[in-house]
């Protein structure tokens, strides 16, 4: 059998479990092609050496040689990458880069997006390593208001961010449009007490309304996002809102039951 496919993963996040399910189903229809499962916190060496980051991650062998990857558990992805590979073809090239300058724009505004900004592999709810778990234990333990972006969804702004800031890795913290660091700088600043003075703290409920509301001239509070409405009102405002070609912004309401 050329082609094996490794699948890291951790028993705790249910991520992993679903893409289990998606790779039994493949291997099914794939009977030429090995799909192997590994812990990869039991394997801290393997990991370190294919640069295992969080789970769930996939890698591609053909004659004892990596070929592709996958980060994440996009199971059409996923898919589409074992069909090429194994009927031996390449995959297929991703979009062209936009634009250096537009890219440049584009992640100045997300880094600036809120006072305190963390750009992570999930979400603060559902955190998809364990560096970004610990981020947020951290913010959440000492109070600090902070938003996040998941770069997990969007591959320009992960690549993009990662030479941008000449930081390698995620999450990486952002106050007031400067990079703080990842984990280790966080924690270092929180043994030392400076992490209470850089960062700012969580507004009162009713002040943390009134600046959500006056965030942007039009201010949409919803179930999901433009991208993904997670509600069928939502999904109908969300469109007629595109057709009127208004400038506006969203909250998705679900990522926070204090709002």
């Amino acid at each position: 059998r050329s082609l094996v496919v490794v699948h890291f993963m951790a028993p705790w996040a249910p991520q992993c479990a679903q893409m289990n399910e998606v790779m039994a189903a493949l291997a099914r229809e794939h009977s030429q092609v090995t799909f192997v499962q590994l812990e990869a916190e039991a394997v801290p060496e393997v990991s370190e050496k294919y640069g295992i980051s969080s789970v769930p991650t996939f890698l591609f062998f053909k004659n004892s040689q990596k070929v592709d990857r996958l980060d994440g558990a996009h199971a059409p992805e996923l898919t589409q990458k074992v069909q090429r590979h194994a009927a031996g073809t390449a995959p297929a090239p991703g979009p062209g880069e936009r634009a250096k300058d537009e890219l440049h724009a584009r992640l100045r505004k997300l880094i600036n997006a809120a006072p305190c900004m963390l750009f992570m592999k999930g979400s603060p709810k559902e955190p998809r390593c364990g560096f970004s778990r610990q981020m947020v234990e951290i913010l959440n333990k000492h109070g600090v208001a902070f938003s996040s972006f998941d770069i997990f969804s969007d591959e320009e702004v992960r690549q993009g961010l990662k030479a941008f800031s000449n930081w390698p890795t995620y999450p990486q913290l952002y106050v007031a449009g400067e990079l703080i660091g990842g984990l280790d700088i966080v924690k270092e600043l929180e043994a030392s007490g400076e992490l209470d003075t850089i960062c700012p703290k969580a507004q009162k409920l009713e002040d943390r309304l009134k600046s959500l509301i006056n965030k942007a001239p039009v201010m949409l509070f919803m179930k999901g996002s433009k991208q993904v409405a997670k509600c069928g009102f939502s999904k109908q405002i969300i469109e007629i809102m595109n057709n009127t070609g208004v400038d506006y912004e969203t909250f998705d309401i679900l990522e926070d039951e204090e709002v």
